[in-house]
């Protein structure tokens, strides 16, 4: 599981260029308005949608955790199953 989630490992996320935006659209006729609120947009948008390297730490530490408790949940069911064999 490390190998999976070492984010050392993951290639950087790519940040949205807003000025080369800005510049093709003004290239095809976009007034100095329209881009401006375009590139706003489009950036919020990807922002929200780009995790971060602490997002993948975050999740990670929650997935080994829903793994401890489900594996220590495991054991403590199966104990009264063990218990004939253990004496």
């Amino acid at each position: 599981m490390q190998d999976v989630l070492n984010i050392n490992k993951m290639p950087r996320a790519k940040t949205f260029d807003t000025l080369a935006y800005a510049k093709k659209l003004m290239a095809v006729g976009f007034t100095q308005q329209q881009v401006e609120v375009q590139a706003e947009t489009f950036a919020e948008n990807i922002d929200d949608q780009i995790s971060t390297k602490q997002d993948l730490k975050e999740m990670e530490f929650r997935i080994k955790a829903d793994i401890i408790k489900w594996v220590a949940g495991m054991l403590v069911l199966k104990l009264p199953l063990l218990q004939p064999w253990l004496n």
